[in-house]
C-alpha cells in the first residue's frame, strides 16, 4: 500500500513538472535615477516591451517548452563604479543575458564582470568602439559606434556647415570624450581646423568659463560630446553669451528632452546625430511608437528600439540553440539575423551591429526633423 501511494505521488509530481513553465530572467542596466534617468527608463522599457511581447504569445518555444521571461532592471546611477556593482548583482542573481548598460563608461567596465560569469551582454546605447575592442566573446552593440557617429558629425560640420573653424567640449566620459576624439579626426580629414578643446563634467551646469573661452576663438561650429543634461544648459548659456555659432552633439543630446531643457535657446542653428535611422523610418518604427505610447502614455526618448531588439535577439538566439545557457546559445547569438524594430540585427565579429547607419538631424518647428 505505501508503495502505491509513493508512485502516485511521483507520477502526481512529474505530472506537476511537465505542465509548469521555466521562467527565465534577463537582465537590464541603465541610470534610473539622476539627470539622465529618463534615457535610462526609456531603455528599461524597451527591453521590457520586447519581454511582454514574447510572454504575451505564451512564452518562446525553447527545446521543445514554453520559456517565459522575467525583466531584472538595476539603476547603475551612470556611474562606473555602481555599474560594476550592478553587474555583479545580475551576474549573482541568475541571469541568462543583459541588456545594457547606457553609457560607455559603464558598459566597459561592467562587460569584464559579465565576460567572467559568462553572461552575455547587448548594449543598445554604448557607443564608445572599446567596448566591443576587449575580445570579449560575449559582447554586442545594436547602434552605431563613435567612429562611423563621429566620423559622421565631423565630415557634416565641415561639408554640409561649411564651417572651417571648429571648437570641441567633451564631458569626459568614455562616451562623451571619445566621440569628441572621432569628430575631432573628422573634421581635420575634412579641412577644417579645431581651435580649441575644452572639456567639462558630466555632472556640471556651469559652462561660462570655457564657453568665453571659446567666444575668443570665434569658431563657425560648436560641437558636444555628451549627453542632454548638459547640452541642454550649455545652448542657453552660449545665447547668454551672445556666441552665434551652430551647435551640433551627438545621440546623447539628440532627444526630446534635449529641447525641453535649452528652452527658448535652441533654433534651427542646432543640429545632432542619431545612430541609425528617424523612428517613423525604421521598419518596425510607426507600430513601436503607437505601441509605447500605450504601454508608458509616453514617447521614446533615444534607445527604446535599440533596447527591444537586443532583448529580442538574445531570445530568438535561445529559441535556435534550443537552450537558454548562454554557453549553448552564444553561437547562436554570434550568427544571429533578423528583422528587428530598427532594422537587419546582426553583428560583425566583434559583436557591432553590422548596418550601423548614422542619421543627422536639425531642430525645425519645436522638433527634431531628419535632414
Amino acid at each position: 500500500m505505501k508503495k502505491s501511494i509513493v508512485a502516485i505521488a511521483v507520477m502526481s509530481i512529474g505530472l506537476g513538472a511537465a505542465h509548469a513553465q521555466e521562467v527565465v530572467k534577463l537582465g537590464s542596466a541603465a541610470p534610473l535615477t539622476g539627470t539622465i534617468s529618463h534615457l535610462g527608463k526609456d531603455l528599461e522599457n524597451g527591453s521590457r516591451m520586447a519581454v511582454d511581447a514574447v510572454n504575451a504569445q505564451g512564452g518562446a518555444d525553447i527545446g521543445g517548452k514554453k520559456v517565459k521571461f522575467q525583466l531584472v532592471g538595476e539603476d547603475d546611477q551612470a556611474d562606473p563604479r555602481t555599474g560594476t556593482t550592478v553587474a555583479q548583482r545580475l551576474v549573482d542573481a541568475g541571469v541568462k543575458g543583459v541588456i545594457g548598460h547606457l553609457n560607455s563608461g559603464t558598459s566597459i567596465p561592467a562587460s569584464r564582470i559579465y565576460d567572467q560569469g559568462g553572461v552575455p551582454q547587448i548594449s543598445p546605447a554604448s557607443t564608445n568602439p572599446k567596448l566591443t575592442q576587449q575580445n570579449f566573446k560575449g559582447v554586442f552593440r545594436t547602434i552605431a559606434n563613435d567612429v562611423q557617429q563621429g566620423g559622421a558629425l565631423g565630415t557634416f560640420a565641415v561639408k554640409t556647415l561649411g564651417a572651417t573653424k571648429v571648437a570641441i567640449i567633451d564631458d569626459r566620459t568614455a562616451y562623451g570624450q571619445g566621440l569628441a576624439d572621432e569628430t575631432d579626426k573628422a573634421v581635420k580629414a575634412a579641412g577644417a581646423q579645431v581651435v580649441a578643446r575644452e572639456f567639462t563634467t558630466d555632472k556640471a551646469t556651469d559652462f561660462n568659463a570655457i564657453l568665453t573661452k571659446i567666444r575668443a576663438t570665434n569658431p563657425d561650429v560648436i560641437f558636444f560630446g555628451g549627453m542632454d543634461a548638459q547640452a541642454g544648459p550649455m545652448l542657453r548659456q552660449l545665447k547668454q553669451l551672445g556666441i552665434n555659432a551652430k551647435f551640433l552633439t551627438g545621440d546623447g543630446g539628440c532627444s526630446p528632452e534635449m529641447i525641453k531643457l535649452a528652452g527658448d535657446a535652441i533654433n534651427s542653428t542646432t543640429y545632432c546625430s542619431m545612430a541609425g535611422l528617424p523612428l517613423d523610418k525604421m521598419p518596425g518604427g510607426a507600430k513601436f511608437r503607437a505601441d509605447y505610447k500605450a504601454r508608458f502614455n509616453g514617447e521614446v526618448q533615444l534607445y527604446a528600439p535599440y533596447a527591444y531588439d537586443a532583448a529580442m535577439a538574445i531570445i530568438k538566439a535561445m529559441e535556435k540553440a534550443g537552450s537558454v545557457e548562454p554557453a549553448k546559445y552564444l553561437p547562436e547569438l554570434k550568427k544571429i539575423s533578423f528583422d528587428g524594430v530598427t532594422g537587419n540585427v546582426s553583428f560583425d565579429d566583434k559583436g557591432d551591429i553590422k548596418e550601423g547607419a548614422v542619421t543627422m538631424y536639425q531642430f525645425k518647428d519645436g522638433t527634431w526633423v531628419a535632414l
